[in-house]
């Protein structure tokens, strides 16, 4: 996304989202964002006249569509596509990025909701629009891999809520256990929501 085909809108959108999972709303400055993405200073308020809190809200919807479509990525690496298998692919990833570079950064939809939800109805919603736009994918994959459909949209919730927990505590533990532990709890309760062949 940061490569240079894309212009200085979506590089200072990407940026935004960078920043924001690795220091929150609060210390991710409108400045910090324009010299992270290479653009012109100038090109804050011609891209983004509502300001930050418009900046922050594109940067948490392009998280929210990065992640949905993360999920066709993880289920095109799995032989036989399972819920467990999808959800090992979601918290491998995070496995792998701590192991790789450390702890510093979340989620940057979770950063958003924990900084803004209480100030302002657009940002919690933009929060909102986010995580569904995660969720919905989520639960298509489930539905395609035999999961009845009034269990998808819970068994979805309760994946991207149990991510995010693990995420939130192998931070702040500095370890990775709690992301294999919450795969090898929940794989085998989402296989078995599994009643017909994929």
């Amino acid at each position: 996304m940061a490569e240079s085909r894309h212009g200085p809108r979506e590089r200072m959108v990407f940026s935004a989202a960078q920043l924001i999972r690795r220091q929150g709303v609060g210390a991710t400055g409108m400045r910090d964002v324009a010299a992270h993405a290479g653009a012109p200073r100038g090109s804050l308020q011609h891209y983004f006249p509502g300001g930050k809190e418009q900046l922050v809200n594109e940067a948490v919807g392009w998280a929210g569509r990065y992640a949905g479509k993360r999920v066709a990525r993880f289920l095109a690496g799995l032989d036989r596509p399972t819920p467990s298998g999808l959800f090992t692919a979601m918290a491998a990833q995070w496995t792998r990025e701590y192991e790789a570079d450390g702890f510093e950064a979340g989620c940057p939809v979770a950063a958003v909701t924990v900084d803004c939800a209480a100030e302002g109805a657009s940002t919690r919603e933009a929060a909102a629009a986010a995580f569904a736009a995660w969720r919905g994918p989520v639960a298509e994959a489930l539905t395609g891999m035999g999961v009845p459909a009034d269990r998808v949209d819970p068994l979805a919730t309760l994946m991207i809520s149990a991510l995010e927990g693990a995420i939130l505590m192998a931070r702040a533990e500095q370890d990775v256990s709690p992301l294999r532990t919450v795969t090898g709890e929940l794989g085998p309760l989402l296989d078995a929501a599994v009643t017909r062949p994929a």
